[in-house]
């Protein structure tokens, strides 16, 4: 069983921190918080003091995942696990920890240079998250949602993620190179999914460029209304639809993709599977979706 329990936020530089602020209100439906920064946004989607931090910047990227574990004795022993497999894992500063508002926080690199942070202790809000839509979102113990992450190394990714963090593998997807802008090769490419808790998968990995460096994050809410009126809020707001609404084949959510101001994509959606690891299968699929999810030319 894994000592990390969820994904609990991202952090992301941008050249114009107002299009994100407006992008994750007007269009995500998620309230505007405050934070230690005035200069940052603070999207909020339920109870804790921001999922999302945009934070001004020379380039739109993501800088790091945050994921909670239960607390400080599960993050002690999480890092003792990192530094016995020989990722360099670095304390945070007491200025990190304010910025992030947690009680506790270690920093690490996964074997691609994607930036992961493990935290426990993390501060609520002092006011409830009340959407201007009425929009609630499904998070508690499923987290915010999931990270879909760059990984050009199959067995470097399965080794890190499962071995070391203790995630479980639940899908893997045959990917044809062709089909996502690759060169032909004998070999198979895989897309896997993992999960460190009851949300089917926390964390996908794909060998996929990202320029941003995420492909795409996954919110999920807690009807398929709140998901039709986001579409509406994207006609409306001329916000830049990815794909068209779908079933994904593994997780059954029922989704669309709409781009971000940082140049990766939100994933929005409703009714994905819950896992009990105890019956759970892990299977492949060479099928992205049972229906849907027409994605817009060069999209992917």
């Amino acid at each position: 069983m894994s000592l990390v329990r969820s994904l609990g936020y991202l952090r992301v530089e941008a050249t114009d921190v107002s299009a994100w602020r407006e992008f994750g209100v007007g269009v995500l439906g998620m309230t505007d918080g405050r934070g230690p920064d005035p200069n940052s946004a603070y999207l909020r989607m339920d109870d804790l003091a921001a999922r999302i931090v945009v934070v001004p910047g020379e380039r739109d990227r993501l800088t790091s995942t945050g994921w909670e574990v239960a607390d400080p004795a599960a993050l002690t022993k999480l890092t003792a696990i990192l530094e016995e497999a020989g990722a360099a894992v670095k304390p945070a500063s007491a200025d990190e920890i304010a910025d992030r508002r947690v009680a506790h926080l270690v920093e690490v690199d996964d074997p691609f240079g994607n930036r992961l942070e493990f935290f426990c202790g993390a501060e609520l809000g002092h006011k409830p998250a009340l959407s201007a839509y009425g929009t609630k979102f499904v998070t508690g113990e499923q987290g915010m949602g999931h990270a879909v992450l760059p990984a050009t190394d199959d067995a470097a990714a399965l080794r890190f993620y499962t071995e070391v963090l203790g995630f479980r593998l639940r899908d893997s997807m045959r990917l044809v190179p062709e089909h996502i802008g690759l060169p032909p090769t004998d070999q198979p490419l895989w897309m896997r999914f993992l999960g460190c808790g009851p949300r089917h998968h926390s964390i996908a990995l794909a060998p996929l460029p990202a320029p941003s460096g995420m492909i795409h994050l996954m919110i999920e809410t807690e009807t398929i209304d709140d998901v039709g009126r986001a579409l509406d809020r994207c006609a409306k707001r001329r916000a830049p639809i990815i794909s068209s609404l779908g079933r994904h084949a593994n997780d059954n959510m029922i989704s669309f993709y709409v781009r971000t101001p940082g140049g990766f994509d939100i994933e929005y959606g409703w009714g994905g599977a819950v896992v009990d690891d105890a019956t759970w299968v892990a299977r492949q699929t060479t099928a992205h979706s049972v229906w849907g999810h027409r994605f817009a030319p060069g999209a992917q």
